[in-house]
């Protein structure tokens, strides 16, 4: 049996007894890559749905659940958590046939609910509430999408935490479900179009392997109401690439369909097949007497898909369209992105013309209001935004409280705008904007059992290991002494051309009312600068994001915020692989590590589920010598010290559902760790069941995990809890 001891500094605590560790068996299986044998003596740990791999699962979570009981605060913890959490969250309005909708919670529901107003100041009814969907809050909400005529709104739900989706149609006269239900929907939208909608599926998974075999084949389907999906039409798909993402929209005005191809490379192809309706009402036939296409069918027996963006190194997302003119936010040769529009009667890429240039800052979002468009950008990892007249002219900046984030709802056709604002220390906030005015106002303002003026929040920038200049973000307490003993929690993600930004957690408030200090570090790999600063992380440049992350805790142990003896890191799935990663290259730079739902073998992850859709940013072993060589340099399980290097205490985190990145990646990284030589700090595992990848999780599975996850820092930072 492997055993481990719990140490904790700064203050003194009693020693612990030493963690035997379940008995993870070994087998003799490997592989074989350009000449090079590696073994896989955990491989037997990717059969989920096995018995053996159920039995390991709970002996590693009671393991793990009788450390945690032993912190004498973690209940006290958690009973701080709760109160924070409870409190009224309303999300930003939207109008739909002139009706006003919006998400609440009132506090500790599992799922936020949807209600419909007939005005504005008017009484508010619920239109959907998802918790009654489950008794223990494990099927979520996942999108609703309006009908053009006001007649319905689809809903998609998930089962504990898959991507795997299920569509429900509701009859908005009567509030009821029709008897429309699609199954087996996954990174899907919903585009409804004449008396139906477009959705994106696989066909159903061989029972068993519903979480982890690869999924392939993903096709575009037309489902028209009232009908079972056995009948839906197949509208597009492409053989020729089993392993890629087929999506679509469709404008307000129905004269065209968008469809999408993605997971090749960084970006997608754009291809549009347009249609008219000239008829009132829609029948499932072309009308002989107009002859004229019908939304959809026509196109689907008689498909002419025009590709009009094929260089799938950019991306190129349809933002609107106004009469015959679509509007396209894209990075083709604009790594900091522009806005372009283009004509359907001559649609390819080489007829679009600029109508917001590329600028020094990234180019997030366009919609149009009110005969304006509001634009915004990301500048230093904050968001800007402004009024532009609809040819692309700046004309005023919409203020904003403090550097944050803020996203807006809005039509082109409807007078109001609301948009929602939040930061480190500033709850989510509703403000209603009076475009003419250029005047934001206050509509709804949580209440949040906390005072933000006790509170700093600063932004640093370092240098990272090649020179370059790298945005933090710390939050702490006023009167925080640079001493070098402040516990400090580093978080990180680096990857896919994902953006870091304020935002505001009641979670992270515990840890920060303790002494603590919150830091988040925008590495290369994300978007905040651009593709540019994301093709810096990716491939054979990932070494950069795990140089960034050392470089924020170097920096921050240098200007004396924290010691290495007082750091802990976190990051969940690619920030998994990052936490995994830097805690092999620098083990003496931590004293805590929580690698989340991450990608821990390297080698291996494109065989699962989607896990190919990695390989633009990753790299395949399968790819080349050189490729493989080079991920095996950094793979978080094939890396793992041996010699008796101390280690910081670890705590993985995965969940049983987990079809994103699926939870072998994790099982075999706390197996390898366990029977490693690498000090004596716990290297636990925690493993959620009725859950996946963390989206839609209910309300009390993410206290509950919050509370073992912050126990855990605390403790091994030696920190009290009042």
């Amino acid at each position: 049996m492997a055993t481990a001891l719990l140490f904790a500094c700064g203050q003194k605590q009693p020693r612990q007894e030493a963690i035997v560790y379940p008995e993870t068996a070994k087998t003799d299986s490997f592989h074989v890559y350009y000449g090079d044998t590696v073994a896989e003596p955990y491989a037997w740990l990717e059969n989920d749905t096995s018995a053996e791999t159920k039995e390991w699962v709970a002996a590693q979570n009671k393991v793990t659940q009788d450390y945690l009981a032993k912190i004498p605060f973690r209940e006290n913890l958690k009973n701080r958590l709760t109160e924070l959490a409870n409190y009224e969250k309303i999300g930003v309005p939207f109008i739909e046939k002139g009706k006003y909708y919006f998400f609440k919670n009132d506090g500790l529901q599992n799922q936020s609910v949807l209600y419909v107003k007939n005005t504005l100041d008017g009484e508010a009814q619920v239109l959907l509430d998802p918790n009654k969907l489950s008794d223990d809050g494990t099927v979520a909400l996942k999108g609703i999408k309006f009908s053009r005529d006001g007649k319905y709104m689809s809903y998609a739900i998930s089962r504990s935490g898959s991507d795997w989706e299920e569509i429900y149609v509701m009859d908005l006269a009567t509030r009821s479900l029709t008897q429309d239900k699609i199954e087996w929907a996954k990174f899907s939208s919903v585009s409804w179009c004449g008396n139906g909608f477009f959705y994106s599926a696989y066909d159903a998974p061989k029972k068993g392997k519903e979480f982890s075999n690869v999924n392939e084949y993903h096709k575009i389907f037309y489902h028209k109401i009232g009908t079972a999906q056995r009948a839906d039409k197949l509208f597009y798909e492409n053989k020729n690439y089993p392993k890629r993402f087929y999506s679509s929209s469709v404008p307000e005005e129905e004269n065209a369909v968008f469809v999408y191809e993605g997971g090749a490379a960084l970006g997608n192809r754009l291809f549009v097949q347009s249609f008219k309706l000239k008829v009132k009402k829609i029948s499932p036939e072309p009308s002989s007497e107009e002859g004229i296409m019908i939304c959809p069918f026509h196109i689907a027996e008689s498909p002419s898909m025009m590709e009009i963006a094929s260089d799938d190194s950019y991306d190129y997302t349809v933002v609107d369209m106004i009469g015959d003119t679509f509007y396209v936010l894209t990075n083709y040769k604009a790594p900091k992105y522009k806005l372009m529009k283009g004509d359907i009667a001559n649609p390819k890429i080489e007829n679009w013309t600029d109508v917001i240039p590329e600028s020094e800052n990234v180019l997030l979002s366009a919609g149009f209001t009110n005969g304006k468009m509001i634009v915004s950008y990301d500048k230093d990892a904050s968001v800007r935004s402004y009024v532009y007249s609809v040819d692309g002219k700046r004309e005023r900046e919409i203020e904003f409280p403090t550097f944050g984030t803020a996203s807006f709802s809005y039509d082109k056709k409807e007078k109001e705008i609301f948009y929602a604002f939040t930061s480190f220390t500033y709850p989510t906030t509703i403000f209603k904007y009076d475009i003419e005015a250029n005047k934001s106002e206050k509509y709804i303002e949580p209440k949040v059992k906390f005072n933000p003026e006790d509170y700093t929040t600063e932004q640093l920038f370092y240098t990272s290991k090649d020179g370059t200049r790298v945005p933090m973000f710390l939050v702490y307490k006023k009167g925080l002494k640079k001493n070098g003993k402040n516990p400090t929690l580093l978080y990180g993600y680096g990857g896919f051309n994902i953006s870091l930004r304020p935002s505001f957690s009641t979670f992270r408030l515990p840890f920060i009312e303790n002494g603590g200090i919150y830091v988040m570090a925008n590495l290369r790999g994300g978007g905040e600068y651009g593709e540019e600063w994301h093709i810096a992380g990716t491939k054979m440049n990932k070494q950069n994001v795990f140089d960034d992350f050392i470089a924020a805790a170097e920096f921050l142990v240098k200007e004396k915020y924290t010691s290495a003896e007082h750091l802990a890191i976190n990051g969940g799935s690619n920030g998994g692989l990052l936490v995994g990663a830097v805690t092999n290259q620098r083990p003496d730079l931590f004293r805590v590590a929580i690698p989340e739902v991450g990608v821990m073998d390297m080698l291996r992850y494109h065989l699962f589920t989607i896990g190919w859709n990695w390989a633009s940013d990753y790299g395949r072993s399968d790819d080349s010598q050189e490729m493989y060589r080079y991920l095996k340099a950094y793979s978080p399980l094939h890396n793992i010290k041996n010699d008796g290097t101390p280690y910081p205490a670890i705590l993985i985190t995965t969940a049983d559902h987990d079809d994103r990145v699926v939870p072998a990646h994790s099982f075999k990284y706390a197996a390898q760790l366990q029977a490693s030589n690498t000090g004596d700090a716990p290297k636990l595992i925690r493993i959620d069941t009725k859950a996946g990848h963390g989206g839609g999780k209910p309300i009390t599975k993410v206290i509950e995990e919050e509370t073992d996850v912050y126990s855990f820092i605390m403790w091994n930072l030696g920190m009290k809890f009042k």
